[in-house]
């Protein structure tokens, strides 16, 4: 599916939540730490990489590159990823819940010899996140509460506290080449197809940019995050290096009944020939509920229609499947189009802002 876009985007401060009693400190050096090693783990040895990988999860443990596949059907060459839980080493040790949800029971693999400093980084960023966006999850249940009966009388705080499939990602954007900046060579969309998360809330870094390993500022004021807001208009996230960003994802969809919108995004690689050689690096934290924590999918949600039957029920572990399905597998894009253009459409004017954002101080 194809966009047209207008040749400048407005761009926008995250909404800011300043509770005088919240203090993280310490978040711009954890941050600082971990995202400084994506570019080194990506220059691991491909051997060391090849064994850090997890095909049995559907590369969602561990070293991925290459194996996600764009709307195009081509495989994302665009950018590196490495999962882990940041909480919990062995999620499950039962192997049949190993089988039936491999996205999140698999175990974390580490790169101990050949990196060992990315466990502790990895695992002090994101369980600080957690913490922050288990804050936000109660606000969040507080103003749903208000119009709408909470999934089982139960808060998202709790749903997601007892959760044992957080699941952490280490991204690296790779360097654009010279060849890509013909004009019209980079899309809207070029280092990141459109997109929503299937997890409850994002947690996220803001990039950092880099060129031989060393920190640079972003070349391009264009590049970066983009969402597509309610009422169909397209604008770029800026949010700075002591905050963290979270987004509305899709459980938060279906168990706040359409009370909260999940956020379509993507992101653009810098233009110029300034961009060459540049990468950017980011962590990403997916907020989830356990992976059988039950979903029922309301009528009032439409475009879950395109993925599942109304009034169905299914765990979060089986709805993230179909989710990887629709995304990956070739002749499920349209079916997957037509689910993003849904949570996008305009008539749903009445959802609540998307992307809420709080200032580490």
């Amino acid at each position: 599916m194809s966009y047209d876009f207008p040749t400048a985007f407005p761009t926008v401060r995250a909404i800011k939540i300043s509770y005088s009693e919240l203090k993280v400190p310490g978040y711009a050096l954890l941050r600082q730490n971990l995202l400084c090693l994506s570019a080194r783990l990506t220059s691991l040895p491909e051997d060391v990489k090849e064994g850090l990988e997890d095909p049995v999860s559907r590369y969602n443990v561990g070293w991925s590159f290459g194996k996600e596949k764009l709307k195009t059907g081509k495989h994302d060459t665009f950018k590196c990823s490495f999962y882990a839980n940041p909480v919990v080493d062995v999620p499950a040790t039962d192997s049949s819940l190993m089988k039936r949800y491999p996205l999140y029971c698999r175990p974390n693999r580490w790169p101990t010899n050949a990196l060992p400093e990315l466990e502790i980084a990895f695992k002090s960023l994101g369980k600080l996140m957690l913490d922050v966006g288990l804050l936000l999850a109660y606000h969040c249940s507080r103003y749903v509460s208000k119009g709408a009966k909470m999934h089982g009388n139960e808060d998202f705080e709790h749903i997601l506290q007892r959760s044992r499939c957080h699941k952490g990602r280490l991204l690296y954007y790779l360097p654009v080449q010279q060849s890509e900046f013909k004009e019209g060579a980079c899309s809207m969309s070029s280092w990141s197809d459109w997109h929503t998360d299937f997890c409850h809330l994002t947690g996220l870094t803001s990039g950092m940019y880099m060129r031989n390993n060393e920190k640079i500022t972003c070349p391009d004021s264009a590049a970066g995050l983009y969402i597509r807001m309610r009422n169909d208009q397209i604008v770029r996230v800026v949010f700075g290096e002591d905050e963290i960003a979270y987004q509305i994802s899709d459980t938060a969809d279906v168990l706040s009944r359409g009370r909260l919108c999940a956020t379509p995004h993507s992101v653009q690689a810098p233009k110029g020939e300034k961009a060459y050689g540049v990468g950017r690096s980011t962590f990403v934290l997916f907020i989830q509920p356990d992976w059988d924590e039950i979903l029922n999918f309301p009528e009032e949600i439409p475009h879950h229609l395109k993925l599942v039957s109304p009034n169905e029920t299914l765990t979060f572990g089986e709805y993230s499947m179909r989710r990887l399905d629709a995304c990956n597998i070739p002749e499920h894009k349209n079916l997957w189009d037509l689910y993003i253009m849904a949570v996008h459409n305009p008539c749903n004017l009445a959802r609540k802002q998307k992307l809420v954002s709080i200032r580490v101080f």
